[in-house]
């Protein structure tokens, strides 16, 4: 066998495993193996490159995969769930900056074949990866900075910010057409790759914090991508297949967070509920008088004698770490005869499946979690729900108010269960900057407290009832 034949074949079995695995991620199932699967694929394709153009040794190599491999196991032990969404983030940023780099490399080497002629399609790709991995690069390291709270959340808007993003967008594109007819001037593709920084800079920065799902989705889609685009550089069959699976999947997520907020991803990118907010004014005697504080023991008690149960996670969950202790709530009462569900929203959370993942993390069933659309018919028949640390995604505001910022947006139909009992540390309100009438209605009771505290002290109060 040639050794070309060997590398197609390679870069054939490395495809089908992507493929295979990607496919095997649907399913909570199969996802292990399907992410195993992934894994060694890329192991397969950097392998393989990296022997056929004889960039690295084998002792290099394999210095390589144990460095790689063990920062690969600390990651896996050490991050907290919470802060998945900012480690997407970050890979997403080094994806795009990785595709800026290579293509720059590209561009170097292919400066004085360019003297005598140019070819088109690569530097059209050149050009393509700076701009697309720029962006990706800054905008998801501004994206990790929102969530980790390096930076304000809020959406950052300031008068006319949407004209300068448009003379940006028009520098870089008459920039890059510049670049393609003048592709030996290597200073100007990193002028090119530094404005698309700025572009990615300010394209999230006026986001909040409540867009965030989307915006990490469609960053993900821009690293593959700008990816992809690397591969028609490097001439690389295996990272053109593998960008376009990253840069298709990203996108088709990015259609559906969209429609589960209904939004446009036009709404999301140059409008966002933080603008939308800070240009509200709010109510400060809302809330006042009108809601009924409980306690754990209440709980207990109303808990002690119902049939259904419906737990609703959001993200103030996620952040005060309470998983396990739902997870033990959930078996008590499951203990009892208790039919205990949990309610999923496609947008609870700070990225796309946070709250299933975060809940498979604490062993609780997967056919235990119930999709929004599944769900909302049955909350009629509910005895008690539970809002762990989710406000915007049980507002009827989104039903009742047009004007909303949330307005249309798809909700949990909570308000229709016989009591809410919402865990939250005060009644400030979500991202979406706006009241909750949930929080005033005549079934609801508050559970004012921390989301782990809370549950802990509900399961102390029915073990002694």
């Amino acid at each position: 066998m040639q050794l070309s034949h060997f590398l197609n074949l390679s870069y054939l079995l490395a495809s089908v495993l992507f493929i295979v695995g990607l496919k095997q991620l649907g399913t909570p199932k199969t996802a292990t193996r399907g992410n195993l699967l992934g894994a060694i694929g890329m192991l397969i394709a950097v392998l393989v490159t990296l022997l056929d153009q004889k960039i690295l040794s084998y002792d290099w190599i394999i210095l390589g995969i144990l460095i790689g491999s063990a920062i690969g196991v600390v990651l896996a032990i050490k991050i907290q769930m919470t802060a998945m969404p900012q480690l997407v983030a970050i890979l997403n940023g080094f994806g795009g900056i990785a595709s800026v780099m290579v293509a720059g490399a590209a561009l170097e080497l292919s400066i004085p074949t360019y003297t005598y002629v140019v070819n088109y399609q690569e530097i059209i790709s050149i050009v393509f990866s700076a701009i697309v991995g720029g962006v990706t690069f800054s905008g998801s390291f501004i994206a990790f900075g929102k969530l980790q709270g390096f930076i304000t959340e809020k959406a950052v808007r300031y008068s006319g910010d949407q004209v300068v993003k448009i003379i940006f967008g028009l520098i870089i594109l008459g920039l890059g057409v510049f670049h393609v007819i003048n592709p030996t001037d290597e200073v100007l593709y990193w002028v090119l790759s530094a404005i698309s920084l700025l572009l990615g800079i300010l394209l999230v920065m006026p986001i909040g914090g409540a867009d965030m799902p989307v915006v990490i989705s469609l960053l993900n889609s821009y690293s593959g991508i700008a990816a992809s685009a690397t591969g028609f550089v490097l001439n690389n069959n295996v990272l053109i297949i593998s960008g376009s699976l990253v840069g298709a999947s990203g996108i088709i997520l990015t259609q559906i967070m969209c429609k589960a907020m209904n939004r446009s991803l036009a709404n999301v990118l140059f409008g966002g509920f933080g603008a939308i907010a800070e240009e509200s004014k709010q109510d400060g005697d809302f809330y006042t008088g009108k809601t009924k504080a409980t306690s754990p023991e209440e709980v207990a008690m109303l808990l002690d004698i119902a049939r259904t149960v419906v737990i609703v996670p959001g993200y103030g969950m996620a952040v005060a770490q309470a998983q396990h202790a739902v997870r033990d709530l959930y078996q008590l009462l499951t203990a009892k005869g208790i039919d205990v569900s949990f309610a999923i929203h496609p947008v609870a959370g700070r990225m796309p499946g946070h709250m299933n993942v975060l809940l498979a993390e604490a062993d609780i069933p997967y056919d235990r979690l119930k999709e929004m659309d599944e769900i909302n018919s049955t909350f009629e028949n509910v005895d008690v729900v539970i809002v762990n640390g989710a406000n915007d995604v049980t507002n009827p505001l989104a039903k009742t108010d047009p004007k909303s910022p949330i307005a249309g947006m798809p909700i949990l139909d909570v308000d229709k269960a016989k009591t809410v009992v919402v865990i939250k540390r005060s009644l400030s309100p979500g991202f979406a900057g706006v009241p909750n009438p949930l929080f005033i209605a005549d079934n609801c009771l508050m559970l004012f407290g921390d989301g782990k505290k809370a549950t802990q002290e509900m399961i102390n109060a029915l073990k002694e009832s």
